[in-house]
């Protein structure tokens, strides 16, 4: 978890990731930073986050970030 808040706070180091839980809802995150994310995970956990996976819910908050690439590891 602590690597994915480095990824996460080096693409917006304004975002208190700990605490926000409204990452896409509230607007915080926009498609390039989205895609940023994407690229990032999938080179620092060796997973590849499909089309399918990109959906609020697994982008709101870090913990569904977290939840998110576990998952993909495990597959």
């Amino acid at each position: 978890m602590d690597e994915l808040l480095e990824i996460l706070e080096d693409i917006k180091p304004n975002i208190d990731f700990k605490t926000c839980t409204g990452l896409i809802d509230e607007g915080y995150l926009d498609s390039f930073d989205i895609l940023s994310i994407v690229s990032e995970l999938n080179d620092a956990f060796e997973i590849e986050i499909s089309p399918v996976d990109i959906v609020p819910d697994n982008f709101n908050s870090a913990q569904a970030l977290w939840n998110m690439v576990e998952r993909l590891r495990d597959n």
